[in-house]
């Protein structure tokens, strides 16, 4: 049996913590206030913005060129397209994710109306092989695709008398289990394993206090997966930004779930050289597990920075994620690496 130190069995219990709080791209308040309260027990000072992510900024002993590292809250989920005339919800999804990802998984609806929350789970129409031929075969798409509820409602009145309409958001629930191998398998590791390491250390670094190499602003967005973060929060002082999200496995692939994930490029195109390099060159220096790779087709908060015009150095590292945008797994090797990696960029200069 692997040996898992106490820290790291800590980690991971926070990451299963932040899975169990339903935040669908739209729907992140809740766990907003959540770390809000987190914070307010560490005395760390934050601000709430506008679109509604959260802000923590520490000073460094360099108050001139600045560091924003980001990572995202907000998960897949989707929304309720329509009720149907047998009481079943057609669904929208929210994120880039498959249907085939959520079929037979239970979910929950979040009423606007009553402020109530709903029991359901997303099965295939055709999902009995005793009554439909194509069972097997349909495609798993938005006509076929419902979510059945856990309620006695026979047609479309029935579930608006429940406070259910068009428009609901609807989460996913996150099945989180952690083994006594030290693995975490759950839905949405993307992103809040790298949450959870942010809020990890901006308590390390208050309560010991840790003088960072560079004043840093912590931004935790909620609209990555939608397109775009916290790029209207970067301050002019801003020099560099990264990006911790998931690294993403399958196929000619470098990246593990015992290491962490450098990219070297995703389908935004090449970051930036000389940030990738320090990465680089810190895991060597301190003796952290790494890999190199590109993500075809992927995007982060990092990438939709430069596309909004900043003028940042920007960088993307994190846990390798398996089967990501399904029920995802990963280990405390990658998880910890990552965190390493983190605190070690922070400690350090920046390049020239």
């Amino acid at each position: 049996m692997t040996e898992i130190k106490e820290v790291s069995k800590k980690r991971l219990e926070n990451v299963k913590n932040l899975t169990t709080i339903p935040s669908p791209t739209g729907y992140t308040a809740d766990i907003i206030h959540y770390i809000c309260g987190l914070f307010d027990e560490m005395g760390v000072t934050y601000e709430v913005t506008p679109k509604g992510g959260l802000l923590v900024s520490i000073d460094g002993k360099n108050k001139e060129s600045h560091r924003f590292v980001t990572a995202h809250v907000d998960t897949l989920g989707g929304m309720v397209r329509a009720i149907k005339p047998n009481g079943r919800l057609k669904l929208d999804l929210i994120g880039g994710f498959t249907f085939n990802a959520i079929e037979g998984e239970y979910c929950t609806v979040h009423s606007s109306l009553e402020d109530k929350e709903y029991n359901g789970t997303i099965l295939m129409h055709q999902t009995s092989v005793h009554v439909y031929k194509d069972a097997r075969t349909a495609e798993r798409n938005q006509d076929n695709m419902e979510i059945r509820l856990d309620y006695k409602v026979k047609n479309q009145e029935d579930v608006e008398k429940l406070g259910i309409q068009v428009g609901d958001f609807i989460s996913f629930d996150p099945r989180a289990t952690i083994t006594d191998e030290g693995f975490i398998k759950s839905r949405h590791l993307d992103d809040k394993v790298s949450v959870a390491l942010l809020i990890e250390l901006v308590e390390n670094i208050h309560r010991n206090q840790i003088d960072l190499a560079h004043t840093t602003h912590f931004y935790i967005s909620t609209n990555e997966e939608i397109g775009y973060g916290g790029n209207s929060n970067i301050a002019s002082e801003v020099k560099e930004y990264l990006a911790v999200d998931m690294g993403a496995m399958g196929d000619d692939q470098r990246t593990d779930e015992y290491s962490v994930s450098i990219c070297a490029k995703d389908g935004s195109g090449p970051y930036h050289l000389g940030l990738r390099n320090q990465f680089v060159q810190l895991c060597k220096a301190n003796d952290i597990e790494y890999q190199l790779d590109i993500y075809p087709f992927y995007s982060s908060d990092a990438s939709a920075a430069m596309r909004a015009g900043a003028d940042v150095r920007h960088g993307l590292i994190g846990a390798g994620i398996d089967s990501s945008h399904a029920y995802e797994r990963t280990h405390f090797e990658s998880v910890d690496a990552t965190y390493e990696l983190i605190a070690s960029y922070l400690e350090s200069e920046m390049i020239d």
